[in-house]
């Protein structure tokens, strides 16, 4: 064996060892959270250190309980409302401003289209008690739709940015042939630039959804009601329940990350797609 075989076969089991390292990093939390929300409560208290799982003692208790005792289903109802509106307003402003930005020709397009992120410059942590004092003032406060309303000011500066690099990739032709034909500007982004834009449109709509689902400060300043709570709301409500087991809010958690990582695993590859789609000319 020569030494640049040997050393692309080091550099293999390396790479091999480094991927599965991480990989377990990642899975074993996930792991550990499934496996207590679903042994007998008896199990947990008995042998806490045991990761084992006899599938002949599993239990979902926890998920009943949670679900149906401690309003659950009403914390994923509230949570898919507010993802999927905050989803729908944010890719059509952003199909419309990037499509604006990339295609019109108006006063300011420069600046907007290059200051577009600067939003990110500011972390969530310093906009959130001015937000706080300003809808309190209001009587706003203790409202989902205002909750929708900050996710879509958190999320629509990347959603507009990722759509407006992947319309620079579109040929401006077709368009320009749908306008001769008859179409209208409305027309041209509904026929043509938004089917060619599926990947990059799924992608925004996929990323949206995780923020809304995940995000937890805003819900946690801005809500009061309990009917209103979303799931990461009403998870750090159900663990600060000290009188609950710990089981239920494994299980809770478990609500939370699962619709997030099938979608991720499902979606994966249009994911990718619609982020690195344009990255030569963007």
């Amino acid at each position: 064996m020569t030494r640049e075989h040997l050393e692309n076969h080091i550099f293999r089991i390396l790479r091999f060892l480094g991927m599965a390292f991480f990989i377990l990093m990642v899975a074993f939390p996930f792991y550990w959270m499934v496996v207590s929300s679903i042994k007998p409560l008896e199990e947990i208290f008995s042998n806490p250190g045991n990761l084992g799982l006899d599938l002949r003692g599993i239990s979902f208790d926890a998920y009943r309980e949670v679900l149906f005792e401690h309003g659950f289903i009403t914390y994923i109802s509230n949570s898919v409302y507010v993802s999927f509106i905050t989803v729908l307003f944010s890719v059509t402003l952003a199909t419309l401003g990037g499509y604006a930005v990339t295609r019109l020709r108006f006063g300011g397009q420069k600046l907007m289209s290059t200051s577009i992120l600067l939003v990110y410059m500011f972390p969530a942590i310093v906009l959130v008690i001015p937000l706080y004092v300003i809808f309190s003032r209001l009587g706003l406060r203790d409202s989902i739709h205002v909750l929708i309303l900050v996710y879509l000011a958190q999320t629509l500066p990347v959603a507009l940015y990722m759509l407006r690099t992947y319309f620079q990739t579109l040929p401006s032709e077709m368009e320009d042939a749908g306008l001769i034909d008859g179409c209208s500007r409305f027309g041209v982004i509904l026929r043509i630039v938004i089917p060619l834009s599926s990947p990059a449109l799924a992608s925004v709509a996929l990323y949206t959804f995780m923020i809304a689902w995940n995000e937890f400060l805003f819900a946690f300043m801005f809500l009061d009601s309990p009917e209103k709570f979303t799931l990461t709301r009403g998870l750090v409500q159900l663990e600060g329940s000290v009188h609950l087991s710990k089981q239920l809010v494994m299980a809770a958690s478990v609500m939370v990350t699962l619709p997030i990582l099938i979608l991720f695993l499902v979606f994966e590859r249009r994911l990718v797609g619609g982020l690195t789609a344009g990255a030569m000319k963007g």
